[in-house]
This record gives structure tokens, C-alpha cells and sequence, in this order.
């Protein structure tokens, strides 16, 4: 199984702070790509630029391909960050009830585990 570091990241891909900095250093993040996979890691978009941050609503669809992308990709294990809990400002309480139903292959941060 590959492991893939899941991030949050704005729709520009300028991945300068917090996870999306380390999924670029380490990871294979690229810039100018703010959503899906590159090199060992996925981002899902929770800002529009690094100064804007989406609403839950603009940020529910990319979760969405995310967890089908889990599903039909059933060879990476995913391992998520607190995606938008960051810079991006939103709390676990309101971000990770989003990410119910992950197929078996996402590993949750252990906080949301009470909140899915």
C-alpha cells in the first residue's frame, strides 16, 4: 500500500503555509495544483487564495470527489490532516462531519473520530 498525506489547500495550489508547506516538502504537492493527487498526497481545496477562505458549502463538493477517489483507489492508504482547521479557520465540529462515509482506506484524525 502507498501512503498518501491528505491536505488542505486553496484552489491556486500556492502551497506556502501549515500542511499544504509540508505536503509540498515532502510529499510532492505541486504548485498551481489545488486539488487531487500529486506525488504522495491529495489536496482538497478549503480556500479560494491563501488569504480567502470557501464556505463549508464551496468546500463539500471537493470532499466528495475525495472520498470517491478513495474508493476507486483502494491501493493508497490515506492519511488525512485536519483539513480547514488551519488557516483556512474552520473547526473540526464543522469540517469533519463533511467527511463521513470515508471509505476503510481514509485513516481520520484521531479528534474527528467522536465528531463523524
Amino acid at each position: 500500500m502507498t501512503d498518501i498525506f491528505v491536505f488542505g489547500s486553496n484552489k491556486l495550489g500556492i502551497h506556502g503555509a501549515g500542511a499544504a508547506k509540508e505536503a509540498h516538502r515532502y510529499y510532492g504537492a505541486v504548485y498551481g495544483c489545488g486539488e487531487g493527487l500529486r506525488g504522495q498526497c491529495y489536496a482538497i481545496p478549503t480556500k479560494k487564495t491563501p488569504y480567502v477562505s470557501l464556505t463549508l458549502i464551496e468546500v463539500k463538493p471537493a470532499v466528495d470527489r475525495f472520498k470517491l477517489f478513495a474508493l476507486e483507489h483502494p491501493q493508497y492508504e490515506f492519511h488525512l490532516t485536519r483539513v480547514g482547521c488551519g488557516l483556512a479557520g474552520f473547526t473540526d465540529e464543522e469540517i469533519a462531519p463533511l467527511f463521513h462515509g470515508c471509505p476503510k482506506n481514509v485513516h481520520l484524525p484521531d479528534r474527528w473520530l467522536g465528531l463523524i
